[in-house]
């Protein structure tokens, strides 16, 4: 992946994030009053460059897929900025399109849902399906169609025989495809990948993400691929972004994030991918208590009450996200002290 990010450090800035924020209100009681918020994502910011992967993982809640509905408007965000870089060179921030403009940028800006099955409509067939977008965006006509389609399944490993069938008629990974086929169909520069293979078997799991870096580099796609499993985008990323509570609280390039990772939760997560060698022994961070509800974070760094390496001062000011070394930022008041377990230093032979 080094080089891969080498590479990427080359190219155009496709995406900016400026402090994002998708808060939903907390109503309770028979006249539904606003008691509180929901403060989903809560701040997040980053840049993303031409052709690149980058990943966003964390914890069940943690705000990763709230993030990836928001770049596309799936939310109206809150506040911040979503700055995408046109074809047509033109800087549009996607939060502040009306209807008809957004309905002109999902040409360029698509999404890979998590469950291959219940994104796609049990009535239609994969010809229906997959030409969904081009009959909404009137970009093709009758054969022009059935061509494309037949183009678009060869092109993610399906016989375009096939597509006269329903999608009960396929396994998940086929599905999976499906729904790949149909994000593809009007050229897209910019996909978001939610948790695409996580309710796949782990065999089909490894075919679907080196489809996706195929295509990534037939296409000349750039993603956000979302998931909670470290191992998983290790394989496909170029950076990583930690996500805890509505915020990213670690950001780096792939292997550096895994070697030597610089906030506590990050060395958690990374404690817990298997290592491929049998014989290695690691330490396994277990983390106390569960997630804070981002209803009514704690105080001062949210992750404190479960840090072991905590101090007073997490209990009463926030970190900033500062960049310990170039492309690498951590939130914690200890980044630069703490010397976390990694891939490569929290291994030790096995006796």
């Amino acid at each position: 992946m080094s080089d891969l990010a080498a590479d990427n450090s080359k190219r155009d800035i496709i995406l900016k994030v400026k402090d994002l924020k998708m808060h939903f209100p907390l109503r309770r009681g028979m006249l539904q009053r606003q008691v509180g918020t929901i403060k989903a994502v809560d701040g997040v910011s980053f840049e993303l460059r031409e052709q690149e992967v980058m990943g966003l993982v964390g914890e069940s809640g943690c705000g990763k897929t709230t993030v990836g509905r928001s770049l596309l408007r799936l939310y109206d965000p809150t506040d911040g900025e979503v700055l995408f870089h046109k074809s047509d060179g033109d800087w549009v921030d996607v939060a502040k399109l009306n209807g008809r403009e957004m309905k002109e940028l999902r040409k360029e800006m698509r999404m890979i849902f998590q469950d291959p099955f219940s994104s796609l409509n049990p009535r239609l067939t994969v010809r229906d399906l997959i030409a969904e977008p081009l009959v909404i965006h009137g970009v093709a006509s009758g054969d022009e169609i059935t061509a494309r389609v037949a183009e678009l399944m060869n092109a993610v490993g399906l016989k375009p025989a096939y597509m006269g069938r329903y999608p009960h008629e396929f396994s998940g990974g086929q599905r999976q495809r499906i729904g790949v086929a149909r994000t593809l169909a009007l050229n897209p520069r910019l996909i978001v990948a939610d948790e695409p293979v996580s309710a796949l078997d782990v065999s089909v799991q490894a075919q679907v993400l080196n489809l996706l870096q195929n295509l990534k580099d037939d296409f000349r796609l750039t993603f956000i691929f979302i998931s909670h499993d470290l191992s998983v985008v290790e394989h496909i990323c170029d950076r990583i972004a930690v996500m805890y509570v509505g915020n990213i609280v670690e950001i780096a390039p792939t292997d550096e994030l895994l070697r030597a990772p610089r906030h506590p939760y990050t060395e958690a997560l990374v404690s817990a991918v298997p290592p491929a060698d049998p014989l290695i022994k690691m330490e396994r961070v277990i983390l106390e208590g569960d997630v804070p509800s981002p209803a009514n974070p704690p105080s001062g760094c949210v992750f404190h009450p479960r840090c072991r390496y905590a101090q007073d001062i997490c209990t009463r000011e926030v970190p900033p996200l500062v960049e310990i070394a170039p492309g690498h930022s951590a939130r914690c008041h200890f980044a630069e002290e703490l010397e976390l377990q990694g891939v490569a230093n929290a291994a030790e032979p096995a006796p």
